[in-house]
């Protein structure tokens, strides 16, 4: 795929999304998320990838926010459409069925923090800083951040943090449980693939499936229904027999 705003690149196990407008902070337009959406989802289909990072190009930002200049003068109507299209590209994050890390680099603000939280999990270099300052432009967040910063860190905070426009360091993110883990820059992409690496030992099935039950649970589905069903439809998939069968012969699985 020829991309304007993003690069893709597969190494080992992982393949690398990294936001390509560094002179503009990694801001997010319209086009840059049509991209990802593009390339999130023709990755579901790609043999051997055992997770997915996003990064911002640079140590600045992963990504400072929208692009303002692009929707100030967008009509009632027009923002509808934009929220819309960009909560479906980060719904497709989220229901990604291979594992998304969000690599921060920096300032992830806006719809940057919106879309390292529809990732499933985030790894933040030591210079990060979150926030969703949206209140500052008079409009609350479009891209799902009201939403995910509860799910994620819990109401009282996701609220003071949301109405006060507070920006957060990545020790304090660490602490409130926004991100799993805190290193240096140069170490981001390192670590973020070793998890990944990591992960080819697991059944890539059983982690999708892992994926859909967690995520039925924010959704009108009953949540204990949906893992009851989804456990017990396991057992006629290969993964199950190869994983049951190297345990009782003691020896590693080797899933396809």
């Amino acid at each position: 795929m020829n991309y304007q705003t993003i690069s893709s690149e597969r190494e080992g196990a992982a393949q690398i999304i990294r936001i390509e407008r560094e002179s503009k902070m990694n801001a997010l337009n319209i086009q840059l998320l049509q991209e990802i959406g593009q390339e999130i989802g023709r990755l579901q289909d790609e043999s051997g990838i055992r997770g997915i990072i996003i990064t911002g190009s640079g140590s600045k930002a992963f990504a400072a926010g929208a692009d303002i200049a692009e929707f100030a003068e967008f009509s009632p109507e027009k923002a509808k459409k934009m929220s819309a299209d960009g909560h479906a590209v980060f719904n497709s994050i989220e229901n990604s069925k291979i594992p998304v890390i969000a690599a921060v680099n920096g300032y992830s603000l806006g719809g940057g923090c919106e879309l390292a939280m529809a990732c499933h999990i985030r790894i933040a270099s030591d210079n990060a800083k979150f926030g969703q300052p949206e209140v500052n432009l008079g409009v609350p967040p479009g891209y799902g951040g009201t939403q995910r910063l509860a799910q994620i860190i819990g109401k009282g905070r996701a609220l003071e943090l949301l109405i006060s426009a507070r920006t957060i360091d990545a020790e304090t993110a660490l602490q409130y449980g926004l991100v799993s883990q805190v290193v240096s820059f140069e170490d981001l992409l390192s670590t973020c693939k070793a998890y990944i690496e990591k992960l080819v030992a697991k059944s890539p099935a059983a982690i999708a499936e892992v994926i859909a039950c967690m995520n039925a649970l924010y959704s009108d589905q009953d949540g204990f229904d949906y893992e009851i069903d989804s456990f017990s439809n396991s057992f006629g998939s290969p993964d199950f027999k190869e994983g049951t069968s190297a345990f009782v012969e003691k020896r590693k699985p080797e899933y396809k």
